[in-house]
């Protein structure tokens, strides 16, 4: 989301008009109360007016966002709000000494600032005079959502009801940090079937539970974030108290633009799952795992590490991952599509696996699987699983072009007797380049490509009831990235027509969730078991090593030590008896 995006030419042209003097003769009208400016609607009864009236500076942005807010001390009426946004009319500068406790009489003309499809009321100062120190403006003290932040818009407040930290993804890039007032926020696809009543209901009650926590500027990509104090950055899932500043509007958020420091009360990070069983089976996201010529050259590549110091930094992070996991066989998404030798990216992140006297090893597809410039693989422990006969990829339709190759291998716990299948699957993800028709976008929760995803998810099906790595392997778990999360229609086809179960379900997860998008959690990252494999699944679990963390903490940023950020999707891990 563009953050302060540049007025059009016809927003500009109408400010400007706006801003300009009163005609002559046209005394501006003397207001008792900043209420009388605010009304108790979104929209100003007096904008484009000359209006004056008496407040006290309540919070100075004018670094940040061109202006600052006043308050007084009420018209009592609770619909109303009591203070407003102020910012210089063209061509007049704020006096010297105005800061937050003066108070003094503003004159100027209302407008309906354009903020996106927002309109915030807003006073274009022509004149301030009559200074004089004043008490500070008192925060009104919020214990529980507010029934109507409109009557509280440009209002100094505190809110002491504990905040849940949703999402930390436009922290870094535009100082903003969404909380909730309930708790970690869900997809609502996650949670309910796409299109229904539920799914509605609850996608407007995280709407209407959402608030934003905002730097008080309107920088793009900001040097650091001023009430974070020069911390590190807050997790998702952690909690927030005695968050102070002014409520705003902009771009279709209510937000808090903060100038004190919060108390963040910072969760502890998760240790590696435990999960009981003889074999374990691990699904993983590298985010994007490129080695360049394999040489220390060929960089920056197409995606992933830009430069050999970084991929050291990423390879480092995604060994702590797998090796915290400690499974026997994993199935990795995003890895380069280039080729099986010492060259490989595959290759390289097995040495690394193996630095410490372990025995790891790669499934060789001989080539691909598929074109697209990301494919999955399978890696597995040699001293402790055996690999049985080929591997099967399932390639054309839209496995290639759109969604990667899925790659099966049959593998035997040494020592025992029942081979199981394991499947790596990475469906189309939910951007919109070059959709159109039916994969376009239907508005219903689910993203671009989702009959894509569908016809994937069908195919896939077929062609593991067809037995491709031979009769009798009918213990199948099939791991990955699917794109969609556990409502959608891909994966409610994959459990209530081709009789696959969900592992997490089967284990008694609760709310089990992989991934954090705009400040919403759910699973993209899937593992179904066939009905035969299900009286052997003995746990699941995920490792939340990634969703939650911040993006800075990852190997591009301040490369926090350890397994923490080390992709953008967490790791799942099930336990077997085999």
């Amino acid at each position: 989301m563009p953050h302060r995006r540049p007025l059009s030419n016809i927003s500009v042209l109408w400010l400007l008009l706006a801003a300009a003097p009163a005609i002559a003769g046209e005394a501006p009208a003397a207001l008792s109360h900043v209420g009388d400016a605010q009304d108790d609607g979104p929209h100003s009864p007096l904008a484009g007016q000359p209006v004056a009236f008496t407040a006290t500076v309540s919070a100075d942005f004018r670094t940040g966002l061109g202006g600052l807010f006043v308050q007084d001390r009420g018209d009592g009426n609770p619909a109303t709000s009591d203070g407003l946004f102020v910012r210089p009319a063209e061509g007049f500068a704020f006096p010297d000494g105005l800061a937050a406790g003066r108070q003094c009489r503003f004159q100027g003309r209302l407008v309906e600032d354009k903020r996106g499809a927002d309109g915030v009321t807003t006073l274009l100062a022509e004149r301030i005079d009559r200074c004089r120190d004043a008490a500070p403006v008192p925060a009104r003290v919020l214990d529980a959502l507010p029934a109507d932040w409109e009557a509280l818009e440009g209002m100094r407040v505190r809110i002491d009801a504990p905040l849940t930290v949703t999402g930390t993804d436009a922290i870094d890039r535009y100082g903003e940090l969404a909380v909730s007032f309930d708790g970690r926020q869900w997809q609502p696809s996650e949670v309910a079937r796409p299109g229904s009543p539920e799914h509605a209901a609850a996608a407007a009650r995280n709407a209407r539970q959402l608030l934003l926590l905002d730097d008080g500027s309107g920088q793009r990509d900001p040097a650091g974030i001023a009430w974070l104090d020069g911390r590190e950055a807050p997790r998702v899932g952690d909690r927030m108290r005695g968050v102070e500043g002014v409520v705003d509007r902009d771009h279709g958020s209510w937000r808090l633009q903060l100038d004190t420091v919060p108390v963040i009360e910072r969760g502890d990070r998760p240790p590696p799952p435990q999960v009981p069983g003889n074999v374990r089976v691990a699904a993983f996201n590298l985010e994007n795992l490129f080695n360049g010529d394999g040489h220390g050259g060929g960089f920056p590549t197409p995606r992933g590490a830009r430069t050999p110091q970084a991929l050291d930094a990423q390879l480092a992070k995604l060994v702590a991952t797998i090796r915290g996991l400690d499974p026997d066989v994993a199935a990795l998404m995003e890895l380069e599509n280039d080729g099986y030798g010492e060259d490989s990216s595959l290759a390289r992140l097995v040495r690394e696996l193996n630095a410490d006297g372990a025995q790891w090893r790669y499934v060789d597809a001989g080539h691909g699987p598929g074109t697209d410039t990301i494919r999955v693989g399978i890696v597995y422990r040699g001293d402790r699983l055996v690999a049985r006969g080929k591997p099967a990829v399932l390639e054309g339709g839209p496995f290639g072009e759109r969604s990667r190759v899925p790659l099966a291998q049959a593998f035997r716990r040494k020592g025992g007797k029942q081979d199981f299948v394991v499947v790596a699957n990475h469906l189309k993800s939910k951007g919109c380049s070059e959709a159109e028709g039916a994969d376009a976008d239907r508005k219903d929760g689910q993203g671009c490509w989702n009959a894509l995803r569908l016809d994937s998810a069908q195919r896939l099906d077929a062609w593991l009831r067809s037995a491709p790595l031979g009769k009798g392997r009918d213990r199948v778990v099939v791991l990955g990235d699917f794109n969609a999360y556990a409502m959608e229609d891909p994966m409610r086809w994959l459990r209530e027509q081709g009789g696959w179960t969900d592992a997490f379900a089967a284990a008694g997860v609760e709310r089990p969730y992989s991934y954090v998008y705009q400040g919403l959690s759910g699973r993209l990252d899937h593992a179904l078991l066939s009905p035969a494999l299900v009286p052997h699944l003995r746990g699941a679990a995920e490792w939340h090593v990634n969703a939650d963390e911040p993006d800075a903490a990852g190997y591009a940023g301040r490369n926090v030590p350890g397994p923490w950020r080390s992709s953008d999707h967490d790791p799942l891990l099930l336990g077997f008896d085999l």
